[in-house]
């Protein structure tokens, strides 16, 4: 709302200027053509009938000031009846017209008649005084309207132009500030991630290290520090392809698996062309974890976590299934098992919006089962 006033206020003050621009158009018009009128009379009455005396040079320039003044009020006029119909705006044009020329030949008559001290020309030759003075005025009428309508689509042209510049410019403001926030809420996802698998992977290696089993200690180490390597080597913001996601994933199962020994099995079945998508970086790992932590950690004998991958009609299908206790009734109806999925759910719809889903459900044969949709986009390393 702010950003649209701020484009109408900046758009509106743009004509404004127009308006006052147009203003001192209108005083320099009228100055130079009441000039061109004391100069054309001067040229073809004065000294073409060789009549070079004072009093004509003072009417000549007199007559010109009252004609600058007479036409005043018929600016006014002829601004209130623009946006009026044609028929009316004519009709009152007209009677403008007549009135200014009618006034402008008595004040010019009775100025002459006062400096060469001549009597009785109203009414003999008040004809001859009005026709070039109806004339006039006539073509200052047909000049202002014309000169007026020019203004008006010069006035709408830069206007339509300076809020297309204004909105753009406040669009590009907009792109700017939702992608500087869209960029700092998935690192925060990121941030959120990396110290809950830590914490758990630190408390498996705590354990080993408790019970002595010191070389299974520092295999977790090793693995830990690749997958970390490969964690902070990848931007979240950034994709990379299933083929690759999921060799990351082997480097945190391999972790998982030195905790769980045979407990744990994996299973993979994602086509070659599912392989070759690009997906967010790491956007499996939450997944897993949590297939891990509540699928198989709660079970004596373990189990199994089977990952599916499959394009079909523009879309990336990719299934994580565990055949742990499932979810529960409260587990189904909000955001999941805690931050992994919360996490998964808000990175999807910050990257693809509504053209992403996240189905969470219980198995027919028992266990857990998340499924994600994305748009199917080839991997390029370009």
């Amino acid at each position: 709302m702010r950003a649209a006033q701020h484009t109408h206020s900046g758009a509106h003050e743009w004509l404004d200027k127009i308006d006052r621009d147009y203003g001192m158009q209108f005083w320099i018009l009228q100055l130079f053509g009441w000039t061109g009128v004391a100069v054309f009379t001067f040229l073809s009455l004065t000294l073409y009938y060789n009549t070079i005396y004072w009093q004509h040079i003072v009417h000549t320039i007199l007559q010109s000031i009252i004609g600058l003044a007479v036409t005043l009020p018929l600016r006014w006029i002829f601004k209130a009846l623009w946006q009026k119909n044609v028929a009316l705006r004519i009709f009152v044009t007209a009677m403008a017209v007549v009135a200014g020329a009618t006034v402008w030949t008595l004040l010019r008559m009775i100025a002459f008649m006062w400096l060469d001290h001549k009597e009785n020309l109203l009414s003999t030759e008040f004809g001859g005084w009005f026709y070039p003075s109806f004339f006039i005025f006539s073509c200052w009428a047909a000049l202002y309207y014309s000169i007026k309508l020019y203004q008006e689509r010069q006035a709408q042209l830069v206007f339509s132009l300076r809020l297309d510049a204004d909105r753009r410019e406040e669009h590009l403001k907009r792109l700017e500030a939702e992608t500087t926030a869209k960029e700092a809420q998935l690192k925060m996802l990121r941030y959120q991630l990396n110290p809950h698998f830590l914490f758990n992977t630190l408390n498996a290696i705590s354990a080993l290290v408790h019970l002595k089993e010191n070389s299974k200690a520092r295999e977790m180490l090793v693995r830990l520090s690749e997958f970390l390597r490969f964690s902070l080597a990848n931007d979240p913001k950034l994709q990379t392809s299933l083929e690759q996601e999921l060799h990351a994933l082997t480097l945190y199962l391999q972790i998982e698996q030195a905790r769980f020994a045979d407990r744990l099995s994996v299973r993979v079945e994602v086509t070659p062309e599912a392989r070759r998508s690009a997906v967010p970086s790491l956007l499996l790992q939450p997944l897993i974890e949590n297939a891990v932590k509540y699928g198989i950690a709660n079970k004596e004998d373990g189990g199994e976590i089977k990952i599916q991958g499959f394009v079909a009609k523009g879309v990336l299908t990719i299934v994580v299934a565990d055949d742990g206790p499932g979810f529960s009734s409260v587990e189904q109806t909000t955001s999941g098992r805690g931050v992994g999925l919360r996490n998964t759910r808000e990175r999807l719809h910050l990257l693809y919006g509504e053209e992403s889903k996240l189905d969470m459900r219980n198995r027919e044969a028992g266990g857990a089962q998340v499924k994600l949709r994305i748009p199917h986009v080839l991997f390029s390393e370009c």
